[in-house]
């Protein structure tokens, strides 16, 4: 298969303290880069299953990468999911 040529872009965005060590806990487990793991991540979320259109997107994640997620959710003390997300708030003092 061919390579794709791409072009990245620096990106600053704030995201919750816990999550990110998740992220580049899992990162390092993946042995890849954070921002290759993002974009895996986004463009799995972009998939839908098919019959469930809407209610379903793919997975990036493998038992073995869920399991070290379900550890370094733990480590990280990270228990919030996808629906809290939407109630964070942020105290900038």
């Amino acid at each position: 298969m061919d390579d794709i040529e791409i072009e990245r872009v620096q990106l600053g965005v704030r995201m919750e303290k816990r999550l990110v060590k998740v992220l580049k806990g899992l990162a390092e487990f993946e042995e890849i880069g954070l921002g290759q793991l993002l974009e895996k991540i986004v463009l799995h979320s972009f998939e839908p299953v098919p019959g469930q259109e809407g209610e379903a997107s793919a997975s990036p994640h493998g038992k073995r990468a869920l399991a070290a997620i379900a550890d370094l959710r733990r480590v990280y003390g990270l228990d919030a999911d996808v629906h809290q997300s939407r109630r964070y708030r942020e105290d900038r003092a």
